[in-house]
């Protein structure tokens, strides 16, 4: 049995506010698993920690087998949109799709494009201008098989390029 996500006495405090205590679960590979519970409960919490986005205080998590974020092999095997996951009012549409393919190995640029188009959006557009809901959730651009590809948009919006140093900005 494959595990996606396994945690054990898993806790995360701030402070002296524990979000997330004594979090023990598996959950298997292949599986549909919600995550049930009151404002507060650490839902947001453990998916943080599985992301890698946070530090466990205690306790171990690992996904698929590996520490969480350990590597960009392993972070381009996890898919994960946060609630309030944003939309940057600055920047066009087509800057968003360069900035999803610069981050996701597995990023499929034509699945992408034809999305935009499937909602009408311009890529030339704001994100700050885009209509509420526009963005489809049937299926992500970067879980493709088919790999990464270019952007083939011919916005004059800025370019993305990574720092010696590891940051990221528009040039």
């Amino acid at each position: 049995m494959t595990v996606a996500i396994e945690a054990s006495g898993l806790g995360k405090a701030y402070r002296r506010t524990w979000a997330l205590r004594d979090c023990t679960l598996t959950v298997p590979g292949g599986h549909v698993v919600g995550l049930v519970g009151p404002n507060g409960a650490g839902k947001t919490t453990l998916l943080r920690l599985a992301t890698g986005q946070l530090a466990p205080t205690r306790g171990a998590i690992s996904v698929l087998d590996e520490p969480p974020a350990v590597s960009a092999a392993q972070l381009a095997r996890v898919g994960f949109v946060a609630q309030d996951t944003p939309v940057y009012a600055r920047m066009r549409v087509a800057d968003h799709l360069r900035l999803g393919a610069w981050l996701n190995p597995g990023w499929d640029d034509e699945l992408a494009q034809r999305r935009i188009r499937q909602v009408g959006l311009d890529p030339k557009q704001r994100g700050g201008r885009c209509p509420a809901g526009s963005v489809p959730s049937s299926r992500s651009p970067w879980r493709s098989p088919s790999g990464p590809s270019s952007s083939s948009s011919t916005s004059r919006s800025p370019a993305w390029t990574r720092s010696p140093a590891g940051s990221f900005s528009a040039a």
